[in-house]
């Protein structure tokens, strides 16, 4: 077994983060902002534990962003109707271009990064990666059962 594997994934990850986090910065905005904001574009409304959930951050975590995007006019918060002590996340009119340039900037990040890989390894890698995720996925369970 190759003990760099893991190793490489997660500094490739961490160096992708870092390059994202320079561009994001351009703009104003943090990676971690960036991920509420896409989020939000795609699902608005939900409540901010579900949030924190689908972001895998601790609700302490997510509610100081939520802070910062609110004072920054991106966000706003809305008691749940459903649930009167529950917040529902909303973008706001002004968070709208912002995720679009966002999303311009992380389409150009992309093509950036991946100069000199071709599609067809592009898609293996990606193959590979969920195979892994999968391994991982199944070990956790069977570790649950072992329990």
């Amino acid at each position: 077994m190759d003990s760099n594997f893991a190793f490489e994934v997660a500094d490739t990850a961490r160096l992708m983060r870092r390059a994202f986090d320079r561009r994001a910065a351009e703009l104003g905005v943090t990676r971690a902002q960036w991920r509420v904001l896409s989020r939000l574009a795609r699902q608005d409304g939900q409540k901010q534990v579900d949030l924190a959930d689908a972001l895998d951050v601790e609700p302490i975590t997510l509610c100081r962003m939520i802070d910062r995007l609110e004072e920054a006019g991106l966000v706003e918060r809305r008691p749940a109707a459903f649930d009167r002590r529950a917040w529902q996340i909303h973008l706001t009119a002004k968070a709208r271009p912002i995720n679009e340039k966002l999303s311009a900037v992380a389409e150009g990040f992309l093509e950036d990064v991946l100069e000199g890989v071709s599609d067809e390894e592009v898609r293996q890698v990606r193959e590979i990666l969920e195979r892994v995720r999968a391994n991982i996925a199944g070990a956790d369970e069977a570790g649950r059962r072992s329990l």
